[in-house]
C-alpha cells in the first residue's frame, strides 16, 4: 500500500502470467496515463490503459521527475520549507500515476508483457530513486532546513515532514562518502531485480504446482460447488474429465479440512510446502539467499548490525530486542497450546481406528471433526449464511453505516479491468461524497495470491485530492449461476481488507507523504483488525448471517457456537503464525559476515527448532521459498507486525466495548483521533492519544488463549 511512489521501495511488483498483448510505441496523446483521468476523482481509465502505454509513461515520468528534482537542488535562493520540501511533494505527478497503476494491475490483473515490463523497470526505478536520495546538493538543502527546524514557524505536520524527509534521505545513504554510494546504488539494482524474481518465480510455481486429479470420488468430502470449481480450473487448464485445485499463498489450503481421501491430502500439502524448492527453473532457494546476504551489506553500509535493526529503527518495535522480547513471550504457550490440540486430534485419530500418527496434512480434517463434537457444528453449517454479497452489503457495509455513519451506492459508469470488479460511491452521513472504493472478490489466474487494499488515488489537501481505493480477495469464483459462499476466515478477511479501506477513505492530512496507510509497518495492520470486530458483533452478525436460499437469519444457537468456538485451534494459528515471523526475524538478523547461507532448508529448521517452534504437525504458515511478503514484498523484517498490531487491536476491542460497544460517537472518536491522521502524527502517541494510556498486551493473551 503506497501513496507518493517514489518514497517507496522500487521492485515491489506482484504478476501472474496470461496471454500477452502486441507490443508499440502509442503516440503521446494517445496514452491515457500521460494525463490526469477526468473520470469522478481521477479514477483510472481501465477501459483505455493498454500494455504498450507503460514504457513511456514510466520514461516520460523518471525523465520530468529529475528534471523537477534537479529544479528544487540547484535553485540559488536559500532553501525554505516550500521552495525545498513542499516543492518535492509536489513533484513526480506523472511518474506516482503510473507506478500506482502498474504496481496494482501486476497484483490484480497481470499478463506476460506487464511481467517483462516489471522486470525491466525494477532495477530502473530503483536507479531513479537512487537519484534523488543520494543527491548530495538536496540533501544539503533538507538538512539547512532541518537544522533551523526549531525557528522556522512550521504547523505540527509540516514539522514532522521535514523531520521525516531528513530520516528518509539519511537512511538512504545521503552522508556516504561517494565509494559507499556507488556500492548502495549497485546493491538497490541487484535486490530490486531479485525481489522481482522472487515473486514471478513463486507465482509461476504455484500455477505449476495445482494438483490434478483423475477422479471424482477422490474428492469425496468436498462440496458440490468446490468440486464443481476444482472442474472449471481443470477445464480451463484443457484437462476435461479432470479436477485441478489450485493452491493459494500460504501453508494451509482450503480443501485440506474437507478432503476425506489421506493420499490427496498428503498431496496437496506436500505440494503447497515445496513451491520454491523443487530444483526447476522457478526454484527460488538460491534467489532468497543472494536477497538476504544482499540486505545484511545494505545494512551494513548504513552502519547497523543487521537489516532487521536497519527497518526496525522506523517502526514502533524500533529494535529487534523488542520484536524478540514480543515472540519469546508468546512462542511457549502459543506452542503448548498446538500440543494439547495435536494430542486431541489423535485421540480422535485413534478412537476410529485411523492406524497412523497425526501429520500436517490431517490437521484441519479432523480439527474440524473435533470443533464438530466439541461445539456441536461445522465450517459446512455456517456457509449457507455467508453469501458474499449480502456480506459485503449487510455486513461490512452495515458496520460502517452503524458506526461511523457511511453508505455506499453502487455505480455502473465507470470501466474496470475485470467484469466481476464492482465500483462504489462512499457518501457521509451528511451527503457528501467521501471518495470511491472498487471491491475485486474472485481469484483468477491473473491475480496474484492473499488478499490486499490498494489506493490508485491518496487523499491529500495539497493537491485537493479524495481517495480511491481498492480491496482485493481471492475468493473461488462460483460456477455461472451460483452464488458465492464464504468460509468463516474468508468472511473475516473482507471486514479485515475493508479496514485499511476506511484508512485510506477517512485520510485527512495535507501532504501526500503521510495519506492513508502511510504509516510505520508493524501499525498498519491494527485498524485493519480492529474492524474485524464487527464480523461477530451481534447486531451484525444477524444483519447479514442469512441462508442464501430462505432468508432466514443464521440460528440463535448457532449464533452462540461461533462465539464459544472462537478462541477453537488457537494453538495452531498462533504457533504458525509466530513460526512465520520467527523465521523473517532469523534471515533478517543475520550480520553481514554470516549472511551467505549455503543451504535455505537446513537454515530454515535450525531457525524454527533454536526458536521453540519447529513444530512437525503444525508447519510455518509461510516457509522461505514462498515467504513472499518478506522476499518479494515490503514486510522484510516485518511480519511480526501482525501480532504487534494485534496487541493494539485486542486493546482496542475493549476500549469500544467499555465505551458501549457499536456507537455513532465512538466511530467519531476512533476516526478523529486516529484513523484520519495517516501517518502525520508518530504511531505510538496516536495510539496514546485515543486510549489514554500506553498498550495493553492482557487482552490479546485472553483473545488468543495463552494467558
Amino acid at each position: 500500500m503506497k501513496t507518493k511512489t517514489w518514497l517507496v521501495s522500487a521492485g515491489v511488483l506482484l504478476l501472474t502470467a496470461c496471454a500477452a498483448e502486441p507490443v508499440a510505441t502509442p503516440i503521446d496523446g494517445d496514452n491515457p496515463l500521460m494525463t490526469r483521468s477526468t473520470l469522478p476523482y481521477q479514477y483510472p481509465r481501465f477501459d483505455k490503459i493498454r500494455n504498450e502505454h507503460y514504457r513511456p509513461a514510466f520514461e516520460e515520468g523518471m525523465k520530468q521527475h529529475l528534471a523537477e528534482i534537479q529544479v528544487i537542488a540547484a535553485n540559488p535562493e536559500p532553501a525554505t520549507f516550500d521552495n525545498t520540501i513542499v516543492a518535492m511533494e509536489r513533484s513526480g505527478v506523472l511518474l506516482d500515476r503510473v507506478n500506482t497503476i502498474f504496481s496494482a494491475l501486476s497484483g490484480a490483473h497481470t499478463n506476460d508483457e506487464m511481467k517483462k515490463i516489471d522486470a525491466e523497470m525494477s532495477p530502473k526505478l530503483s536507479a531513479h530513486y537512487d537519484e534523488i536520495f543520494l543527491n548530495g546538493a538536496l540533501y544539503n538543502r533538507i538538512k539547512s532546513l532541518f537544522d533551523q527546524r526549531e525557528s522556522l514557524g512550521l504547523d505540527a505536520e509540516s514539522a514532522r515532514l521535514l523531520e521525516r524527509y531528513h530520516i528518509r534521505f539519511v537512511r538512504a545513504g545521503a552522508k556516504l562518502s561517494d565509494e559507499q554510494k556507488a556500492k548502495v546504488k549497485a546493491l538497490n539494482a541487484e535486490l530490486a531485480t531479485l525481489e522481482t524474481q522472487f515473486t514471478q518465480n513463486l507465482q509461476n510455481d504455484t500455477n505449476a504446482s495445482a494438483v490434478v486429479v483423475d477422479s471424482r470420488a477422490e474428492l469425496d468430502g468436498m462440496s458440490d460447488d468446490a468440486i464443481a470449481a476444482a472442474a472449471e480450473a481443470a477445464k480451463a487448464r484443457k484437462l476435461e474429465g479432470k479436477y485441478v485445485i489450485s493452491l493459494i499463498l500460504p501453508t494451509p489450503q482450503p480443501a485440506l479440512a474437507q478432503l476425506k481421501n489421506r493420499a490427496l491430502r498428503e498431496r496437496l500439502m506436500k505440494a503447497s510446502l515445496m513451491r520454491g524448492n523443487r530444483d526447476n527453473e522457478f526454484d527460488n532457494k538460491a534467489t532468497l539467499a543472494k536477497i538476504a546476504k544482499l540486505r545484511a551489506e545494505r545494512a551494513a553500509l548504513f552502519g547497523y548490525k543487521t537489516h532487521a535493526d536497519y527497518v526496525l529503527e522506523v517502526e514502533t518495535a524500533k529494535t529487534s530486542a523488542a520484536v524478540n522480547k514480543l515472540l519469546a513471550k508468546l512462542t511457549p504457550a502459543a506452542v503448548a497450546n498446538a500440543k494439547k490440540e495435536a494430542a486431541d486430534i489423535q485421540k480422535l485419530i485413534d478412537q476410529q481406528k485411523g492406524g497412523f500418527k497425526l501429520a500436517s496434512w490431517d490437521w484441519a480434517f479432523y480439527a474440524e471433526q473435533v470443533r464438530k463434537a466439541r461445539f456441536a457444528f461445522d465450517e459446512s453449517q455456517m456457509k449457507p449464511y455467508f453469501e458474499l454479497n449480502r456480506v459485503l452489503l449487510e455486513g461490512v457495509f452495515y458496520a460502517a453505516g452503524k458506526v461511523y455513519g457511511l453508505s455506499f451506492k453502487e455505480r455502473k459508469d465507470l470501466p474496470v479491468y475485470q467484469e466481476d470488479v464492482r465500483v462504489f460511491d462512499v457518501f457521509e452521513e451528511s451527503g457528501q461524497q467521501l471518495g470511491l472504493f472498487i471491491f475485486d472478490p474472485y481469484s483468477r489466474e491473473s491475480k496474484r495470491g492473499g488478499a490486499w487494499m490498494n489506493a490508485y488515488v491518496s487523499q491529500s489537501k495539497l493537491f485537493g485530492d479524495a481517495p480511491v481505493v481498492a480491496n482485493h480477495l481471492n475468493i473461488p469464483e462460483p460456477p455461472a449461476g451460483q452464488p458465492a459462499l464464504l468460509t468463516f476466515d474468508e468472511v473475516s478477511t473482507l471486514f479485515h481488507e475493508f479496514g485499511h479501506a476506511l484508512h485510506g477513505l477517512f485520510s485527512n492530512v495535507k501532504y501526500p507523504y503521510f495519506t492513508g496507510t502511510s504509516v510505520p509497518r508493524d501499525f498498519v495492520e491494527y485498524p485493519s483488525q480492529v474492524n474485524e470486530m464487527w464480523m461477530t458483533w451481534p447486531e451484525v452478525l444477524k444483519n447479514y448471517a442469512k441462508h442464501y436460499q430462505t432468508g432466514e437469519p443464521m440460528p440463535q444457537v448457532l449464533l452462540d457456537k461461533v462465539k464459544a468456538a472462537e478462541k477453537f485451534n488457537q494453538g495452531f494459528t498462533t504457533t504458525e503464525y509466530l513460526a512465520a515471523s520467527l523465521l523473517d526475524q532469523a534471515w533478517h538478523q543475520l550480520p553481514a559476515g554470516k549472511a551467505d547461507i549455503k543451504d535455505v532448508i537446513a537454515f530454515e529448521t535450525a531457525a524454527l527448532k533454536n526458536a521453540g517452534a519447529l513444530v512437525n504437525e503444525v508447519p510455518t504458515r509461510y516457509r522461505s521459498t514462498y515467504f513472499n511478503h518478506v522476499f518479494g514484498g515490503g514486510y522484510s523484517a516485518g511480519y511480526y507486525s501482525y501480532i504487534w498490531s494485534e496487541v493494539l487491536d485486542a486493546d482496542t476491542v475493549e476500549w469500544f466495548k467499555e465505551q458501549g460497544g457499536m456507537k455513532r460517537a465512538n466511530g467519531d472518536t476512533f476516526r478523529a483521533r486516529l484513523l484520519s491522521k495517516g501517518g502525520s502524527v508518530d504511531a505510538i502517541e496516536l495510539f496514546k492519544g485515543f486510549r489514554g494510556r500506553e498498550p495493553d498486551i492482557n487482552p490479546l493473551l485472553e483473545r488468543r488463549g495463552l494467558k
